[in-house]
């Protein structure tokens, strides 16, 4: 092939040789790639690199930097945001997928594309758009099955199915991943988020380091980095005598133990719930607003509903704000 160097024409050959020699048979291999319309692979990327370029490269995925992870509009740089959340998870995951010998360039697009599709405001969002949805036009809005909206039509980037199956099926309710890649992004979103959630409600004040379960903390761990790395090794050691995805019953129940706290005390507290009815304000507003005013919708796919749903989603935190402000705080008058 003229013009193409050697290292392009056996690319795909080299990898799956690489693949078969030194991945698990449990792992997902790379090739042949299934995508819902067929296209030549990469001649220097496996298809699961490729996907991971489709969605860091995509605007949903750059949007994430101002969308709430848990503290809304947060003064202070160190909060973590929804692509913060999204990059943590992705690290850990391919730490796991690597000792497991899996593959690590399936659970690193599944992680990068798990929550694309997320709304502003975090989970009260969320809650917000699937009641105001099934309430005016029958349909619910879940972000998993919204992420796979994202990446499917409203984007249209034509990612391999272990990837699409990964990024809907992260969410508990969903069944479960076809691939123990994307179980492992499953259990690593809950891992990632319990942890740095905990970091940011004692930062916030929130919290203070001695009101957390202090059994369950003396199993997992002090702190932040210590208790993930007590979660890991849990995970990486059963899974590897399971043959799947699977934690120990002790430190798998002080992670469920201390997520229940961390619903009742942070995510369900009396900050989140005097947050959520300045939340339900800007979103129910701007929705019965686009509901009455559809000329002020850009171009999208499908009906009304879908149309008003895919905008909002894709707002970040400050443009929800601002879109509010615009259409129901009057303009100051001159002096």
């Amino acid at each position: 092939m003229a013009g193409v160097l050697a290292a392009e024409t056996d690319f795909a050959t080299r990898q799956q040789a690489f693949e078969d020699a030194f991945l698990s048979p449990l792992a997902a291999r790379s090739y042949p790639a299934v995508r819902a319309r067929d296209e030549p692979d990469c001649r220097v990327r496996t298809p699961f690199q490729r996907d991971r370029d489709r969605i860091v490269h995509s605007k949903a995925f750059r949007r994430l930097k101002h969308k709430t992870q848990v503290f809304v509009a947060p003064e202070g740089d160190h909060y973590r945001t929804r692509l913060t959340h999204t990059l943590e998870v992705t690290q850990i995951s391919r730490t796991v997928a690597r000792a497991l010998r899996l593959n690590e360039d399936l659970v690193e697009a599944i992680g990068l594309g798990h929550d694309v599709g997320h709304p502003p405001f975090g989970h009260i969002g969320e809650d917000v758009l699937d009641r105001r949805g099934r309430a005016r036009f029958g349909r619910p809005f879940r972000h998993n099955e919204h992420s796979l909206r994202v990446v499917e039509t409203l984007e249209a980037l034509n990612l391999t199915a272990p990837v699409r199956d990964g990024i809907l099926r992260h969410s508990s309710g969903a069944g479960e991943p076809a691939t123990l890649e994307g179980r492992i992004v499953r259990l690593v979103d809950r891992i990632a988020y319990i942890n740095h959630d905990i970091d940011d409600a004692v930062r916030a004040g929130v919290l203070a380091p001695g009101d957390l379960p202090a059994e369950d903390i003396a199993i997992l761990g002090p702190t932040g980095p210590a208790r993930i790395d007590t979660l890991v090794h849990d995970l990486v050691e059963h899974s590897e005598r399971a043959g799947d995805i699977e934690q120990g019953e002790a430190v798998g129940g002080a992670m469920l133990r201390l997520r229940s706290f961390m619903f009742e005390r942070v995510y369900l507290g009396p900050r989140a719930r005097a947050e959520h009815a300045k939340i339900e304000r800007v979103l129910s507003g701007l929705f019965d607003w686009f509901c009455e005013h559809p000329q002020e919708l850009p171009p999208g796919a499908g009906d009304l509903g879908a149309r008003v749903i895919d905008y909002l989603a894709g707002m970040t935190d400050r443009f929800a704000i601002r879109a509010w402000q615009q259409r129901y705080v009057p303009l100051g008058l001159p002096l």
